[in-house]
C-alpha cells in the first residue's frame, strides 16, 4: 500500500510541474531577482575564524583578557636588514614613512627608531624623562647615525628583540594601528590605500627591501587574495563541469540548460548568505562553486534518463512524465544526504562551520529543486532529441567498462573482497602515522607575498603570533609589589629560553629600563632594583609613564594595577608544539605563581586557534559518526531493510579509510581543513549508491524478486550515471587545487581522491555485497531456473 501511494505522490508532483510550466518559470525568476538583490548585503569578513563555541571556557578567559586590555591583535610590524640604512638618505626616507603613518588617524602608537624615546634621570625634579634617542637636525650626518647605531645596539637592551636583533643587525618597527578599527573595513583601506603605497615609495627611494608582518596585515592581503580566487573557482568549476558534461552528451542544448541551473544556483548561494548577512570567509567563499560541481549531477541523472527513456519509448510526454516520478525520489534521496552531509556543521557549535553548513545545505536542496523543475519543463518546449543526442548511451567504451563490471562482480567477488580487505589493511597502517596540526598562518598561501615575511620575523624576532599571559594578583596595585615584578621577571626568563617564542615584553621590561637610567643609562643595570632602590625609583618611573601617548607601555597594566599581561609571539608551530609549549609555561607558571594569591591565565589568538583545532577535530569526528548515522536513518527510511543500509554504509566508509591511509603516508595532517573531506565526501560518495539501490528496489519489483536479474538490470541502468557523475564531481572539486591556500588545495584534492575510489566501490564492491547478502535467494533463483531448463 506504501509503495502505490509514493508512486502516485512523484506522479502527482510531475503532473503539477508539467501543467504550470510558466508559472513555476516566472516564480524562479522572480526569487532570482530577489536573492540577486541580497547580494548588496555581502561583505569579506574582517575578523579571524574563531574556531570555539562562545561560551567555551578558553573563549571566555580570551574574552575577560580583551575587556581588561583591548584588542591584542592591532600590531603591524615593518622590518629590514640593511647596513645601507643608517646613511643619510635612507634615514630622511624612513622618517618620511614612519611620520606618515604616525600621523595617519588609523594609528594609535609607532613605535621607531626615528622618534625613539630614552629614560634620562632628572636629579632635581627627581624623577626619569623620556628624551628623544635622535636629534633630528644631524641625521645628514653619517657618523651621527653610526653613533645612534652603535648607541642602539649596544646600550638600550630595553628594546632589544622589541625593535632589533642585536646578533643578526635586523631591525623592526611597531605600528598600533586603532583597536576600535583593527576589524572593520578601514583597516582595509588604511593598508590598502595608505600603508603599502607608502612602503612602495620608501622602498624605490632607498633600494631597501622592507619586510611587513602582524596580523591586521596579514588578515588584510589573505581576505584579498581569497576574493580573487571566489571568481576563478566559479569559473573553473563551470568550465571544467561543462566541458566534461559535453564531452559525455554531445549536446549543446543540454549542457547549454544544465550551465543556466548552475548560474541561477550561484546567484541563489549568493543571496542567501546576503539574505541571513553572513560574511565571506575562507569556508563560505566555496558555496557557489560547490553547488555548480554539486548540481551538474542532478542534471546529469535527470538529462541520462530522459534520453534513456526517449530511446526506449520515443515518446517525449510519457519521458518527461518518468523522470520526475522515477528520478526524482532517488535524486531527492541523494540531495538530501549530500545536505546532510554539511548540515552536520552545524552541530559543532562553531558560527563559522554553522553558516557554511546552513547555506550550503539548504543551496543544495534548492538546487535540486531547480534541476527537477527546469530540467523537464524546458525539454518539454523542445523537439525529441535526435539519434545524435542519444548516442553516447551506447558508445563501446562505456558498454566495455560496464561488461567487465558484471564479469567481476558475477566471477570474481572474492578478488574484490581481497582486495577490499587488503586497501582496508594499507588504510589502517596510514591511519596510524596521521598526525593533528593546525596555526593560524599555517592555512595561509605559502606563495603570497607576506609569507616570506613572515619567515624574516620568524628567523629574526622569533614570529609575529601573539600569545599573552594575564596576571591577576588579586589586589589593587599588586603588579607593582617588588615580588610580583620578581615571579613575573623568572616567568619571562623562561620564555625567553623557549625557541618557539620571543621576547617578552611586560611593565617589568620599564622597571629594569627605569633602574638603568636611574644609574645614567648603564646597560649593566638593566634590572630589576632591589628592595632598597625600590622606592626612590618606582617614584622616579610614574613619572615617565604620564603621556600616555608617549608611553610604550600603558597597555600592560590596568587601570586598577590588580592585572597584568606578558606579550610575547610565537612561530608558525604546529598544534603538537604548541601544547608542548603550553605545558611547559603552565608548568613554570605552577611553580612560580600559588594559586591562592595569584590566576595567571595563558590566552591570546595563537592559543585559542590551537585549542580551536583541537576542539573542532573532537567536534569534526563527531559529526561525521552523526552524519554516517543520519545518512543510514535517511536510507533506513528508503530500503526498510538493515542488509540494505550495510551494505551501503560499508561500501562507502572505504574510500574514506583510504584517504586517512593516504593523509598517513603523504604527511598530511589532520586540521581543520582537512578533517571537513570526510563528512563532505561521505555525504557525496553515498549518492551513487542510493541511486543504485533505488533502481535495485524497482527492478526488484518489476522482475517478482529476482536478485541476480534486478542487481545487474540496476548497475545497467545506474552504472552510466555512475560514471558520468564520479568524473565531474572528481574533476570538479580538483578545482579546489587551484587555490592558494593549502586548505582549500587540501579540500579539494582529498576529496577528488576519495571520490574516485567512491566510484570504483560503488560500481564494484556495493552490488557484490547484495549478491552476497541475498546469497540464499540468489542460489533459489539458481535451483529454480536449472529446473525450468530441465
Amino acid at each position: 500500500m506504501k509503495k502505490t501511494i509514493k508512486v502516485g505522490f512523484w506522479e502527482l508532483i510531475a503532473r503539477i510541474i508539467l501543467k504550470n510550466r510558466i508559472t513555476i518559470l516566472g516564480i524562479i525568476l522572480a526569487l532570482t531577482v530577489f536573492l540577486g538583490f541580497q547580494w548588496i548585503n555581502l561583505g569579506m569578513t574582517y575578523t579571524e575564524a574563531n574556531l570555539l563555541p562562545q561560551k567555551h571556557i578558553v573563549n571566555k578567559q580570551y574574552q575577560d583578557f580583551l575587556n581588561k586590555f583591548g584588542e591584542e591583535g592591532n600590531l603591524i610590524v615593518i622590518g629590514f636588514k640593511d647596513k645601507a640604512f643608517f646613511t643619510p638618505k635612507a634615514y630622511a626616507a624612513w622618517n618620511e614613512l614612519m611620520t606618515g603613518l604616525k600621523n595617519s588617524k588609523e594609528v594609535e602608537l609607532v613605535v621607531s627608531l626615528n622618534d625613539l624615546k630614552k629614560l634620562e634621570k632628572d636629579t632635581i625634579a627627581e624623577k626619569f624623562e623620556l628624551v628623544p634617542l635622535v636629534d633630528q637636525s644631524q641625521t645628514n650626518s653619517a657618523e651621527y647615525l653610526g653613533k645612534i647605531k652603535n648607541e642602539l645596539f649596544n646600550n638600550l637592551p630595553f628594546y632589544e628583540g622589541l625593535l632589533f636583533n642585536k646578533q643578526s643587525g635586523s631591525i623592526r618597527s611597531a605600528i598600533y594601528m586603532n583597536k576600535k578599527i583593527v576589524n572593520t573595513a578601514a583597516r582595509k583601506t588604511f593598508i590598502i590605500e595608505n600603508l603599502i603605497p607608502k612602503i612602495d615609495k620608501f622602498e624605490k627611494t632607498t633600494g631597501i627591501d622592507l619586510r611587513v608582518s602582524g596580523m591586521p596585515y596579514i588578515r588584510t592581503i589573505n581576505a584579498e587574495n581569497m576574493k580573487g580566487e571566489i571568481g576563478l573557482f566559479i569559473g573553473a568549476a563551470l568550465l571544467i563541469t561543462s566541458l566534461i558534461f559535453f564531452f559525455f552528451f554531445r549536446s549543446f542544448r543540454a549542457t547549454f540548460i544544465s550551465i543556466c541551473i548552475l548560474l541561477i544556483g550561484v546567484v541563489w548561494s549568493f543571496g542567501t548568505l546576503g539574505l541571513f548577512h553572513y560574511k565571506i570567509t575562507i569556508l563560505t567563499a566555496i558555496i557557489p562553486p560547490l553547488i555548480i560541481v554539486i548540481g551538474i549531477t542532478n542534471c546529469i541523472f535527470l538529462i541520462n534518463k530522459y534520453q534513456q527513456e526517449i530511446k526506449l519509448h520515443n515518446n517525449q510526454a510519457k519521458a518527461l512524465q518518468r523522470v520526475i516520478s522515477k528520478i526524482g525520489v532517488s535524486t531527492l534521496m541523494t540531495n538530501l544526504t549530500t545536505a546532510a552531509g554539511f548540515a552536520t556543521f552545524m552541530i559543532t557549535g562553531n558560527d563559522l562551520l554553522f553558516e557554511f553548513g546552513l547555506v550550503t545545505s539548504i543551496n543544495v536542496i534548492t538546487v535540486y529543486l531547480l534541476t527537477l523543475m527546469i530540467v523537464p519543463i524546458v525539454y518539454s518546449f523542445m523537439d525529441v532529441p535526435k539519434e545524435k543526442h542519444l548516442y553516447h548511451l551506447s558508445k563501446t567504451y562505456l558498454s566495455a567498462v560496464l561488461n567487465w563490471v558484471e564479469y567481476a562482480v558475477r566471477h570474481n567477488r572474492r578478488i574484490i573482497y581481497a582486495i577490499y580487505g587488503l586497501l582496508m589493511v594499507f588504510s589502517i597502517i596510514g591511519v596510524s602515522q596521521m598526525k593533528v596540526s593546525g596555526s593560524l598562518i599555517g592555512e595561509m598561501p605559502k606563495t603570497a607575498s607576506f609569507f616570506k615575511d613572515i619567515v624574516f620575523f620568524e628567523k629574526e624576532f622569533n614570529g609575529v603570533m601573539p600569545l599573552e599571559i594575564m596576571i591577576n594578583t588579586k589586589h589593587k596595585k599588586g603588579v607593582m609589589k617588588l615580588s610580583t615584578m620578581k615571579k613575573m621577571d623568572e616567568l619571562q626568563q623562561t620564555i625567553s629560553q623557549m625557541p618557539e617564542l620571543s621576547k617578552p615584553v611586560s611593565i617589568v621590561n620599564l622597571v629594569k629600563y627605569s633602574k638603568q637610567a636611574y644609574y645614567n643609562g648603564n646597560p649593566e643595570y638593566y634590572e630589576l632594583p632591589t628592595s632598597q632602590e625600590q622606592t626612590f625609583i618606582l617614584s622616579y618611573a610614574k613619572n615617565a609613564t604620564k603621556n600616555t601617548k608617549e608611553n610604550l607601555m600603558k597597555s600592560y597594566v590596568d587601570s586598577t594595577g590588580q592585572y597584568a599581561r606578558i606579550t610575547t609571539f610565537m612561530k608558525d608551530i604546529g598544534t603538537e608544539e604548541m601544547a608542548k609549549v603550553e605545558g611547559k609555561l603552565q608548568k613554570k607558571i605552577n611553580q612560580v605563581f600559588p594559586k591562592d594569591r595569584y590566576e595567571v591565565t595563558l590566552t591570546g589568538k595563537a592559543l585559542v586557534f590551537q585549542k580551536g583545532t583541537s576542539y573542532l577535530i573532537d567536534n569534526l569526528i563527531e559529526s561525521l559518526i552523526f552524519a554516517i548515522f543520519l545518512i543510514a536513518g535517511l536510507m533506513a527510511y528508503m530500503f526498510r531493510s538493515v542488509k540494505m543500509i550495510l551494505v551501503s554504509v560499508i561500501t562507502n566508509i572505504l574510500p574514506l579509510c583510504i584517504t586517512s591511509g593516504l593523509m598517513g603516508y603523504f604527511g598530511i595532517p589532520l586540521k581543520p581543513s582537512t578533517i571537513l573531506v570526510f563528512s563532505i565526501a561521505f555525504g557525496i560518495s553515498v549518492d551513487n549508491a542510493i541511486q543504485f539501490m533505488a533502481k535495485y528496489r524497482l527492478d526488484l519489483i518489476e522482475n517478482n524478486g529476482k536478485i541476480k536479474k534486478s542487481v545487474f538490470s540496476a548497475l545497467r541502468e545506474t552504472g552510466i550515471s555512475t560514471f558520468y557523475t564520479s568524473i565531474v564531481l572528481v574533476f570538479g572539486f580538483a578545482i579546489f587545487t587551484l587555490s592558494s591556500f593549502s586548505g582549500t588545495i587540501a579540500l579539494g584534492g582529498l576529496i577528488s581522491c576519495t571520490l574516485l575510489f567512491a566510484m570504483f566501490a560503488n560500481l564494484l564492491v556495493l552490488p557484490s555485497l547484495v549478491l552476497t547478502f541475498e546469497k540464499k535467494k540468489a542460489i533459489k533463483e539458481d535451483i529454480m531456473e536449472a529446473e525450468i531448463v530441465e
